[in-house]
């Protein structure tokens, strides 16, 4: 039997038949860093950022494509590899409008370029993605920055006729990332590659904007999107990593149970995004769990019981309004009988919220007629 092992960096692995060594890397805690590949799709290697040596290979080699080979000797962060990886995020940066802080060293072209980024933004501010741009991670870990290659001016304007993604064309660095969380995570093939060299360009069927395509509207793109080319409409610019707190939750719109990440600043929702590597959902969402949360800090929500009295409501207490609630339940019951009472609860709070609705209506008023909303 063939010795199923791999040298990285001068350590010795294990692994199973069919695994790439990005892997066999990861799941021995040596990180090799990625833009275009995606868990869960087919990898491509198309980014280029990580690249390996392989001993006896002619070529530095996709580490998130190329599959583990018994006696395999690979160096992750050797000087060739090193090399690579920073021509590779030097032209990326010059590729379009990232305007974050690596951008430039110098500082008269830094002014220049970043005026014409704002007003092209319509915005003072550095991109929305600042701080949570993966590009911008491997700037600042390899320490370089676009220059000295020019900055290729935008090809497409921006798409902000969307209601819940604005499409920031200038900022795309071409991954596939969002092709693949489209087509293969959630697999809707609403987007793909459209056109040829330069003029490259991630379209919708006949290159509409999302709000007249195939399109969902489940941000599976956006939250796959590694720069600031895919962004929440309503959250851009509005918060930076640093300034929101996040909080694991269920999603209550259906029973599913998926796992959510609030994304919260000043005590309000900014942001929501997929909890990864959690079942059921496994990061992924439906347009009301990303985008379906207005409503939590709406002006329009009730915060106190209301009581209907001559024809107007007027605010009262939960103690008020509870024991008036157990006494016209018990005198209808009394009066006309427990069926003379139906209960309807929601499809959109938790499974266990339901059952407590089913279970006082049939313990505490002794009648079946229970139902929900989602039947409607």
């Amino acid at each position: 039997m063939t010795d199923q092992t791999i040298t990285i960096n001068d350590q010795t692995f294990s692994f199973e038949p069919g695994e790439t060594i990005l892997e066999v890397a990861r799941r021995n805690d040596i990180d090799i860093p990625t833009l275009c590949y995606l868990k869960g799709a087919t990898p491509t290697g198309s980014c280029r950022i990580c690249v390996v040596e392989v001993k006896n290979a002619r070529n530095l080699l996709p580490a998130c494509s190329t599959p583990a080979e018994p006696g395999m000797v690979v160096y992750t962060e050797s000087p060739k590899v090193v090399e690579s990886r920073k021509m590779t995020i030097k032209l990326l940066l010059s590729s379009g409008n990232h305007n974050c802080a690596v951008r430039s060293g110098d500082p008269d072209n830094w002014t220049a370029y970043q005026l014409r980024v704002q007003d092209y933004d319509n915005s003072g501010d550095l991109c929305p993605a600042w701080g949570d741009c993966e590009l911008q991670n491997l700037a600042f870990r390899y320490q370089v920055c676009g220059e000295p290659f020019p900055t290729a001016p935008p090809h497409y304007s921006m798409e902000t006729v969307n209601p819940f993604i604005v499409r920031d064309f200038s900022r795309c660095i071409l991954c596939g990332r969002c092709v693949q969380a489209c087509n293969e995570i959630q697999v809707n093939n609403a987007i793909s590659f459209g056109y040829r060299g330069a003029e490259t360009k991630i379209v919708a069927a006949g290159d509409r904007p999302l709000r007249d395509s195939d399109c969902v509207f489940c941000g599976e793109c956006v939250q796959a999107c590694p720069v600031g080319a895919l962004f929440e409409k309503n959250a851009r610019y509005d918060w930076r990593p640093w300034e929101v707190k996040k909080t694991r939750t269920t999603c209550s719109y259906c029973g599913v149970g998926c796992q959510l990440e609030l994304h919260v600043k000043n005590n309000e929702v900014v942001k929501i995004t997929g909890a990864e590597d959690t079942p059921p959902n496994f990061g992924s969402l439906c347009v009301k769990g990303r985008f379906g949360f207005d409503f939590i800090n709406s002006g329009d929500r009730l915060t106190t019981p209301l009581i209907k009295e001559d024809g107007k409501f007027r605010k009262a207490s939960w103690n008020e309004a509870l024991n008036l609630t157990v006494k016209w339940l018990s005198e209808i019951k009394e009066t006309h009988g427990p069926d003379s009472i139906g209960v309807l609860s929601s499809a959109r709070v938790t499974n266990e919220e339901n059952y407590l609705a089913q279970k006082f209506t049939r313990a505490a008023l002794k009648t079946n007629n229970v139902d929900h909303c989602a039947r409607l």
